[in-house]
Formats: structure tokens, C-alpha cells, sequence
């Protein structure tokens, strides 16, 4: 996808209406008052060598700074929004989708409130062997 898709699939979301239940969507999850994007896709890294490693890892970095860069252009710098204590909270608490399932995947997101609806733009980590992925959330449930 382009970084012009990705905006398109970001402006789609803030205007679709959220499931009833958790699903696959399209682009990712939806669930009760959240759609969970994967934008980028994520690659498992297998038998590559470093090198290759490094390429892809610096794309997808390119690829969420090119984004991010488009919706502060729009809304302003979005507010750093580290997800270490919600991280640290999910080991003795419930936390409400979609923050349950961001801070298992990232440290911080940059957040965005934009009308009725919250915003944020992360690379998830899905595991050493996995490639970075760039992620949008687009929800109305508040950060906890």
C-alpha cells in the first residue's frame, strides 16, 4: 500500500460504523468501539540474513514517518503516548480493547483526537521474527 492508501483506509475507518463483536476486517479487527489497521504488511523474517533485515525495517520506518508526517499536516502534532503502564497494568487488570491489544505490540503511540473519535498511529512488533508493521486504531474508547 501507498501512503495515500493508508490515509484512505484511515478516513474510511473514522467514518465506519464499529461491530457489535471482535471480527477480521479488511484491513485487521474490529470489535466494540475500535478498528485495529494493519497498514504495513508484516513479514516473517525466516532466512534472512541481517542486511535484509535492516532494508525492511528502514521501509517500514519511512513508511510511518511519511504517514504520520500527512496527518499532523492535517491535525497537528499528534501527543506521544507511551503504553509501558498500560503494558504493566495488563499483567493484574482488564484493560478494554483496542489499548489491550496495542500495548502487547508497541512502547508508545502518537495520538490524535479528532472530532468524536481517538486516532493513533504505531509500528507493532509482532515478535523478533516478524518485520515491524505500520498500525493505525481508530476508536472511541478513551487511552485508560
Amino acid at each position: 500500500m501507498t501512503t495515500a492508501e493508508h490515509l484512505e483506509t484511515i478516513d474510511r475507518l473514522r467514518t465506519r460504523d464499529f461491530p457489535d463483536v471482535r471480527r477480521r476486517s479488511e484491513v485487521g479487527v474490529s470489535g466494540p468501539g475500535y478498528h485495529l489497521a494493519e497498514l504495513g504488511g508484516s513479514r516473517w523474517y525466516g532466512d534472512e540474513d541481517a542486511a535484509d533485515r535492516t532494508v525492511g525495517e528502514e521501509q517500514t520506518a519511512a513508511e510511518f514517518e511519511a504517514l504520520r508526517q500527512l496527518l499532523e499536516e492535517r491535525w497537528g502534532k499528534g501527543d506521544p503516548f507511551s503504553v509501558l503502564g498500560l503494558r504493566a497494568r495488563a499483567l493484574t487488570e482488564e484493560l478494554p480493547q483496542p489499548w489491550r491489544d496495542v500495548c502487547g505490540t508497541t512502547e508508545h503511540v502518537d495520538l490524535w483526537r479528532v472530532e468524536e473519535r481517538w486516532v493513533a498511529l504505531y509500528e507493532a512488533q509482532w515478535g523478533a521474527d516478524h518485520s515491524p508493521q505500520v498500525t493505525a486504531v481508530v476508536t472511541v474508547v478513551e487511552p485508560p
